[in-house]
């Protein structure tokens, strides 16, 4: 069993457990309540047009990996739950964050606070930070923080349930150079910014190796 999940899995794994927390009336979710879920045209990017048929085979690919079943409520109408919680030992807080991350994509601590309030409070900018640290110290990790981007301040955090994420060539090799005193000699700076660079390189091959132990758990 291998949990690297397809984007669309990805989505209506997101759309099970946003849903458990923001309309637990609701939940679990008929087939064609997941379907509008996952066709949503706020909080998710990219938005979808996915049909039923195409829900309901994701429905049976999470199931066979043991992330998402049919309940045995008996009603007349089939319903859905996701099973990730029990699987990977999830509190609503870090469902939340995940949650948001795979409907959303990467997001700063600032945007999942405000986005995932919805589905669970929190207290200040730390207790979003506090999350992201147990799900990055996950063994192996369910979020990665990805290299800063160049002209951004904020770091972005991403969930790792498809694999690695792709990085634009420019967001893995350019370093932005912090104000110094002094002007170094040209060559002084660049073996300043090759040593960066190095160091970049390094930390993003330790964060593929980390997703992929935790992929090959679930084999």
């Amino acid at each position: 069993m291998k949990m690297n999940l397809t984007d669309l899995e990805i989505r209506v794994l997101g759309c099970l457990m946003e849903k458990e927390l923001t309309t637990p009336e609701n939940y679990p979710l008929s087939l064609n309540s997941l379907m509008s879920a996952c066709n949503q045209k706020s909080n998710r990017d990219p938005v979808l047009s996915l049909s039923e048929p195409e829900v309901q085979k994701v429905l049976e690919a999470l199931g066979a990996r043991g992330l998402a079943r049919l309940t045995t409520t008996g009603g007349r109408v089939a319903k859905y739950v996701h099973s990730a919680a029990d699987k990977l030992g999830l509190a609503v807080p870090a469902r939340a964050i995940l949650a948001e991350l795979m409907l959303r994509g990467a997001q700063t601590a600032g945007e999942l606070r405000n986005r995932a309030e919805r589905m669970a409070p929190f207290a200040d900018i730390e207790a979003v930070d506090e999350v992201l640290g147990e799900l990055m110290r996950a063994g192996p990790p369910l979020v990665v923080r990805l290299p800063r981007q160049s002209g951004r301040k904020e770091v972005r955090y991403a969930q790792v349930f498809g694999g690695m994420p792709e990085l634009p060539e420019e967001e893995e090799e350019e370093v932005s150079e912090p104000a110094l005193p002094y002007k170094l000699p040209m060559t002084g700076r660049l073996q300043k910014l090759e040593n960066e660079i190095a160091d970049l390189r390094a930390e993003t091959a330790e964060l593929r190796k980390e997703v992929q132990e935790f992929l090959a758990q679930f084999g």
